[in-house]
């Protein structure tokens, strides 16, 4: 942004590049809010790098992070995860919550042509139920 532009509000949009949707869509998606304790933060304002290091502890897990952003507000991170399941997902938050560092909300993620084509699936089948009746 230069001094002369106006500043954009904040938005979070995180997409999987294209050539890699099809790859992808059977691996489960996750949404990860951070939020750093008094102790985290004093960590992360001397070891910046702090960061990176539990992005590899969370896919020596079997999570693997697609996107991190850091963010203004509420919370400190968004981060973008791949795991195979909940109970994977499960076990790192619980893990890193109880480090006292971070606090952490996790929700999963439906990529969109997915929710569209489910959505537009159901459509199709409620419309047909009704025209056999």
């Amino acid at each position: 942004m230069t001094p002369t532009e106006p500043a954009r509000p904040s938005a979070i949009i995180a997409r999987v590049p294209a050539r890699s949707r099809q790859e992808d869509s059977a691996v489960p998606h996750y949404v990860m809010l951070s939020t750093l304790s008094e102790s985290g933060r004093k960590v992360l304002r001397d070891r910046p790098g702090w960061v990176r290091k539990v992005n590899r502890e969370l896919e020596a897990k079997g999570a693997r992070v697609r996107a991190q952003f850091a963010v203004l507000g509420p919370y400190d991170f968004v981060t973008i995860l791949e795991a195979p399941d909940n109970e994977t997902v499960s076990a790192i938050s619980i893990e890193m919550g109880a480090r006292g560092s971070v606090q952490m909300m996790t929700m999963p993620a439906i990529p969109l042509d997915t929710f569209i084509s489910r959505l537009a699936g159901r459509k199709k089948s409620v419309a047909g139920r009704r025209a056999r009746r």
